[in-house]
């Protein structure tokens, strides 16, 4: 270590042995340390800057890509057992585990599209979560809910079948998810409002697709339905559960019309789906003094649900408590299992998950 006095010299300087000397050259470091450091501090700040902006850039990205895949991924979450157990109580395990999404997407909806037994089930289930169960969804599940209504509207549009039906279920869809994305702030719907937007945007597109549906007549030489006896043609038409399928049939032919008129139609129609005490609530006369029978079914369906008829059902066992469609294999330890099943209606399906 050098005192003063001593002489000090560094390369290129020379210095003179006084305090003075000693002091200028203290001065001249510490100016030299104090650029140094700035220049340092200034090249940090630099840096970070530039990794925040790579960080941003990269999360940007990532964020468009996740919800382009979103929006467009086909993809169905398929599980290996197509059941589901039903927990009795309000449980923990009931909350984490068994929810409407959960039932949702364990249940084999996809398949269970394609059969004509089971499409209007599903048909008026998805109207149901539509209408009111959408948010309850959770994201996978809502996204399942789309992939398979998106294949309903593509086996509508190849089949030129159950197109009022797919309609209505798609105006119900669009004014309740008008409503949800105005509220999108509030956390009710689960994604992107974009995402929604676009599905939004693809609806619109299928209602416009089945609206262009031109159903032409089939170049066939046979016999028709006209050409049959007019008893086989009342029995036929006894079978229909709809009186707007009734109404659809009479503006087919002339022949037709006038047979759709029939009294005695419309009175097995409403007699079918409401009880003898709503039907006295709701009586209409008409001219000739007589009760109108097509006018009072049509008023009562405004004022109380119809039945609801289904080729098959989700079944559930009372012995094990497992939700599947009828023939579905589960780990039921009843003798027999068949006679433990209760059949489902879309409604009771959405109450098993109320809690």
């Amino acid at each position: 270590m050098p005192f003063l006095g001593q002489d000090w010299r560094s390369p290129g300087q020379s210095w003179v042995k006084t305090a003075d000397g000693w002091k200028r050259f203290l001065d001249e470091k510490s100016g030299s340390f104090v650029s140094d450091l700035s220049s340092y501090c200034h090249k940090e700040v630099y840096n970070k800057e530039n990794l925040f902006n790579s960080l941003n850039y990269d999360v940007a990205a990532k964020k468009r890509k996740k919800d382009m895949l979103n929006s467009k991924t086909k993809t169905q979450y398929f599980h290996q057992e197509k059941w589901i157990y039903v927990h009795k109580g309000s449980t923990k395990e009931r909350h984490g585990y068994c929810t409407l999404g959960e039932a949702f997407n364990r249940l084999d909806f996809s398949t269970a599209i394609l059969d004509s037994r089971r499409f209007n089930y599903v048909v008026r289930l998805l109207e149901l979560i539509a209408k009111s169960q959408l948010t309850s969804l959770s994201g996978i599940a809502q996204k399942n809910f789309m992939n398979i209504l998106e294949k309903v509207v593509l086996k509508v549009l190849e089949d030129q079948q159950n197109i009022r039906l797919i309609r209505e279920l798609l105006q119900t869809l669009y004014t309740s998810l008008c409503t949800l994305v105005q509220r999108v702030g509030k956390s009710v719907l689960v994604g992107n409002i974009n995402m929604w937007v676009y599905r939004m945007e693809t609806i619109l597109h299928w209602q416009q697709q089945l609206n262009n549906i031109q159903i032409t007549r089939p170049a066939f030489k046979g016999l028709t339905f006209t050409d049959l006896p007019l008893c086989l043609q009342l029995n036929i038409m006894q079978r229909l559960s709809d009186g707007r399928d009734l109404v659809s049939l009479g503006q087919a032919a002339p022949d037709l019309h006038v047979l759709s008129e029939d009294r005695l139609l419309w009175k097995k129609l409403c007699q079918y789906h409401f009880s003898e005490r709503q039907i006295r609530k709701r009586l209409i006369l008409s001219d000739k003094g007589q009760l109108d029978w097509k006018k009072m079914y049509f008023k009562l369906v405004r004022c109380y649900p119809r039945k609801e008829q289904y080729g098959d059902t989700l079944q559930l066992c009372r012995h094990c408590h497992i939700l599947s469609w009828k023939g579905t294999d589960h780990p039921c330890t009843a003798n027999n299992p068949e006679s433990c099943s209760v059949s489902l209606s879309p409604q009771d399906f959405i109450n098993l998950f109320k809690f």
